[in-house]
């Protein structure tokens, strides 16, 4: 993960990716490997809000560090304020959602994005009073009436997120940059694949009437 995630992979393999070829350098060097799963645990951690690879040194549980982004001031939580607008100001490192604002936000987080998909700015839009994302069902007709305490609490733990994304960045530069200059494993050298394992994870069967989940045994 700490491989792939990274700018430098994309810039690096740019072309094999516009050919849809994904490249994934395995490096011999035992430490350096250990190195790069521990810091592709520590994203997976960060990116499931701790729902995934935490432990007793560092990574609690359902918790994720906080950072530097604070609400300076309170969204108004009433139905008449909802407001439909964001913006981002660089020059204040300042988020503004209706008339509350959160701040210091660098511009690398508020541009942060994957694949094109602007994190950030993607959140607020399925958050305004006018859903302002792609709808797949009717479902996403059907969303709150005014900004809540919840929506600040998550809003700012995604700004976290990315924060300690960010700061991570030269950590897996370097690590990739080692990789690259290490003695790599060759395609004919890995075993191959067993059939078994390129199948699918089995999905388990739906009952057939689920309200069978609320009968007595």
């Amino acid at each position: 993960m700490p491989l792939l995630a990274h700018p430098e992979y994309t810039r690096h393999f740019s072309e094999e990716l516009i050919n849809r070829e994904v490249c994934v350098p395995l490096t011999k060097d035992s430490g350096l490997f250990s190195e790069a799963a521990e810091l592709g645990r520590y994203l997976i951690w960060l990116h499931t809000y701790g729902e995934r690879f935490y432990n007793s040194e560092g990574r609690p549980k359902e918790k994720i560090p906080t950072g530097t982004a604070k609400c300076t001031l309170a969204v108004s939580d009433t139905e008449d304020k909802y407001r439909n607008e964001y913006s981002y100001n660089e020059q204040t490192q300042a988020i503004t959602i209706g008339d509350g604002k959160f701040a210091p936000v660098s511009n690398a987080v508020w541009e942060f994005e994957v694949s094109g998909f602007k994190v950030v700015q993607s959140w607020l839009g399925y958050r305004m009073r006018e859903h302002k994302g792609k709808k797949s069902s009717p479902l996403d007709d059907i969303h709150p009436k005014a900004w809540t305490y919840e929506f600040t609490r998550a809003f700012l733990e995604l700004l976290w997120v990315l924060e300690k994304t960010l700061e991570s960045y030269p950590e897996q530069k370097r690590i990739f940059e080692q990789i690259l200059e290490s003695d790599l494993f060759t395609a004919n050298e890995l075993p191959a694949v067993p059939q078994e394992l390129r199948k699918g994870p089995k999905l388990p069967k739906t009952p057939a009437n689920q309200m069978n989940i609320w009968e007595a045994d």
